[in-house]
């Protein structure tokens, strides 16, 4: 059985952070180990890691000597990876039950060492765990295939569902970026031949929050894009310009949907 390193970076998540990390110590493949970066929470979530810790040795919580933000932290615990797989979820989402084990069958069946899966879209004020979750919200559903031209214009990947074979493509870690780090992430290792694949039943719980006007997050993101397509992938002017029409149509069209 492949050993499963899930990364999961922790600031100030203790309210929906035992959900979590249950999502992922009741996952039917079992054979996994739950690296968590907390990133100098003031909340009680270190003392909460430390609690699973002492109940399950697949709980390895480690703690950040100064704020660096998520990509660090996700960083420092791929460091520590010893897994065949590298898998993300952050502290306020969840996995459903068979989401490790088919996704590892998937990726196996289509020889991918890339593979994302879609997943529900909850309010944040969902309070339920995986195990018993009924799905009350929209899903977000994968794409079949996705090319690195496809993923230039929008991110198809959600970052909760996202599994890369480290067998294959070694410690993938993420650019140091104050947002678009897991973006940055796929795009470098599509750039390198992969294409990823998507896995279409939904096997993750994604919770949604309201901070702002989708039009105003929207909008906010668009200097990260411009700097991810210019100095981490290198495109000319005309070419991240492209890029980026591409992603301000793809959003908006997807805002209406």
């Amino acid at each position: 059985m492949p050993l499963v390193s899930v990364v999961m970076p922790v600031y100030n998540s203790a309210v929906t952070l035992g959900a979590a990390v249950r999502s992922v110590l009741t996952q039917t493949h079992t054979d996994l180990e739950l690296l968590v970066t907390d990133d100098k929470s003031s909340d009680g979530s270190m003392d909460l890691l430390m609690q699973f810790a002492r109940q399950d040795k697949r709980v390895l919580p480690e703690s950040a000597p100064e704020r660096g933000g998520a990509g660090r932290a996700r960083n420092r615990a791929i460091e520590r990876a010893r897994g065949d797989y590298i898998a993300f979820l952050d502290s306020d989402d969840m996995w459903l039950p068979e989401k490790t084990e088919r996704q590892i069958a998937f990726a196996a069946e289509t020889d991918t060492p890339l593979t994302f899966t879609s997943y529900h879209k909850m309010d944040a004020e969902y309070e339920g765990e995986s195990t018993d979750f009924i799905p009350t919200g929209r899903v977000v559903q994968a794409r079949e295939h996705v090319d690195y031209r496809a993923m230039l214009v929008q991110d198809h990947i959600g970052a909760l569902t996202a599994m890369y074979d480290r067998t294959v493509l070694g410690s993938r870690l993420m650019p140091e970026m104050p947002k678009r780090q897991d973006y940055a992430l796929w795009l470098s290792i599509m750039r390198d031949g992969v294409d990823a694949r998507g896995l279409p039943e939904p096997l993750a719980v994604y919770r949604a929050h309201r901070a702002g006007s989708l039009s105003s997050n929207k909008l906010s993101l668009v200097p990260y894009n411009w700097s991810l397509y210019r100095e981490h992938e290198g495109l000319s002017v005309p070419l991240a310009t492209r890029a980026l029409a591409g992603a301000a149509w793809h959003s908006l069209r997807k805002s209406r949907i």
